[in-house]
């Protein structure tokens, strides 16, 4: 038998198919659509209007403590995740999911299958959004172990670094998400944005094969001719890596750099500054000190180390289903030993 406590919480089931595409294709591409959570946002809306008129005028302990719980909900929850995203530790659109939860799912829903009620594990305080967001970062901290058993497997563990990042091959660099885990000075957390490779690539009409096949042609900046636009570099902008695609105005062809020697010195090694200043915005912080420094090293090693980052909306989802079966987890843990 399966039971619903009430109509908004059918409702807000919706959730889990779409959340469900967002991770895969944040997986895929790195990018959700922000038209994506206006729906979502307004169902929320929507169905938090209609509880309130239930809960108002506040006659109750009960209605007084669900608008205690609407509030921490929207007052905090909305705010912490607009202050993660301004400090780097969400995506724009890991940000946007956790606001969208805390008006759509402020509180503890209800669902009774085969006379059992779920969520099972609630927490004192109540408030769902919460609930999913400290699943999410629980479940996001098995993804260093996932990372160190994939480089394990693969025959390339080297301690710490496999817990934050994975050896890959220069060729794939076309397709792989995160930035370069290495510099030419060595290992470095703050490596060129392959995205910000990508756009230079495509600005220049280049692939990844014929970056590889002449890179000391191409490091002289005269070798740089007709342009394009860079796109954001992701890697569903463009049918290539960085060479001519539907997404380019007009049909560029790869430049042909001439002869250039190796190690030859420039006063804009690869156009990197050029490029810089031909685009808007600063292709995800990059200087064109660390886009050469990227290149440099791409174009002189088979392989190198990349730190992937977190596809934050995949433990998002994998805490949501399970906030909607058990509940929560740090909260079951805590019960379980005593704490609460």
């Amino acid at each position: 038998m399966f039971g619903i406590g009430t109509l908004p919480d059918l409702l807000r089931l919706v959730v889990l198919p779409v959340l469900a595409w967002t991770a895969v294709r944040d997986v895929r591409t790195r990018r959700v659509p922000n038209v994506v959570w206006y729906p979502l946002a307004a169902l929320g809306v929507v169905l938090l209007a209609w509880e309130l008129v239930g809960h108002l005028p506040p006659e109750t302990v009960l209605d007084r403590l669900y608008l205690i719980r609407v509030a921490v909900s929207v007052c905090f929850v909305v705010p912490l995740s607009y202050l993660f995203w301004r400090l780097g530790g969400f995506g724009g659109a890991d940000a946007k999911a956790l606001m969208v939860f805390a008006v759509l799912l402020p509180t503890f829903p209800s669902y009774v299958i085969a006379g059992t009620e779920f969520p099972l594990a609630a927490t004192r305080l109540g408030v769902f959004s919460m609930t999913i967001l400290t699943n999410t970062v629980i479940v996001g901290l098995a993804y260093p172990l996932f990372l160190a058993a994939r480089n394990l497997a693969d025959g390339e563990f080297e301690f710490p670094i496999s817990f934050v990042g994975r050896r890959v091959s220069v060729a794939s660099l076309s397709t792989a998400h995160g930035r370069l885990f290495e510099s030419p000075e060595g290992i470095t957390r703050n490596g060129l944005d392959l995205d910000a490779l990508r756009m230079y690539l495509r600005w220049r009409g280049l692939t990844f094969a014929d970056l590889l096949a002449d890179p000391d042609a191409l490091r002289d900046p005269d070798s740089i001719g007709e342009t394009f636009d860079p796109t954001d570099g992701a890697v569903h902008r463009a049918a290539t890596d960085g060479g001519t695609s539907a997404d380019f105005d007009g049909d560029g062809e790869t430049v042909d750099g001439g002869e250039a020697a190796p190690g030859a010195s420039f006063d804009d090694p690869w156009g990197a500054a050029q490029f810089l200043d031909s685009i808007e915005g600063t292709a995800y912080g990059t200087s064109p000190e660390k886009l050469r420094g990227g290149l440099e090293l791409v174009t002189a090693r088979e392989s190198v180390w990349i730190s992937p980052g977190i596809p934050f909306l995949v433990p998002m989802f994998v805490g949501l289903v399970v906030a909607f079966g058990y509940g929560d987890i740090l909260f079951g843990v805590l019960g379980a030993l005593g704490i609460v």
